[in-house]
């Protein structure tokens, strides 16, 4: 297994895998598989982002196969600048407990720590979801707040906690 930063070429790879992300854990993520499958051009949207300097997306490579995803966004107003978020992280669920999640973590803290304005990483995480909770702890994650009813899809609401690591530069 292997970890790099995503490039246009790896557009089609990533959507299939976002497809599969949305269906196998839907509530893990605020965007449905309908809404990501039914959007115009998605490829091309993945390939554009993968050449940003504010969205950093990793995948995680079985030989050539893409088995996990995180993505970095830099925060671009002034007074935010300091911060970064996580966003779509996620590990095909027959490669889980490989150690998979914490390795693609742990890349785009290190892309944080080495981007010089940045000081603290926010993400946010159902709060039912345990095992991302604990892995997010395990790495200096803390609670601030909890977002009671903060998803509501068909008809039943999902509490979100929102965590933050402060980064030691």
């Amino acid at each position: 297994m292997f970890i790099r930063r995503l490039l246009p070429e790896d557009a089609e790879s990533y959507f299939r895998l976002r497809l599969q992300a949305l269906t196998t854990d839907p509530d893990a993520f605020l965007v449905t598989y309908d809404e990501a499958k039914n959007k115009d051009n998605p490829i091309g949207e993945y390939k554009k982002s993968f050449q940003s300097e504010e969205i950093i997306t990793f995948g995680a490579f079985e030989g050539e196969y893409l088995v996990g995803m995180v993505t970095l966004v830099r925060e671009t107003r002034r007074k935010i600048r300091h911060r970064a978020n996580i966003v779509a992280m996620y590990v095909d669920d027959e490669k889980r407990g490989k150690g998979i999640a914490n390795a693609l973590l742990n890349e785009a803290i290190k892309m944080a720590v080495n981007l010089p304005e940045i000081e603290q990483i926010y993400l946010t995480v159902d709060a039912e979801n345990k095992p991302a909770k604990e892995l997010y702890k395990k790495l200096g994650f803390q609670t601030f707040a909890v977002d009671k009813r903060a998803i509501k899809y068909n008809g039943q609401y999902r509490d979100e906690e929102l965590m933050v690591l402060f980064l030691e530069k």
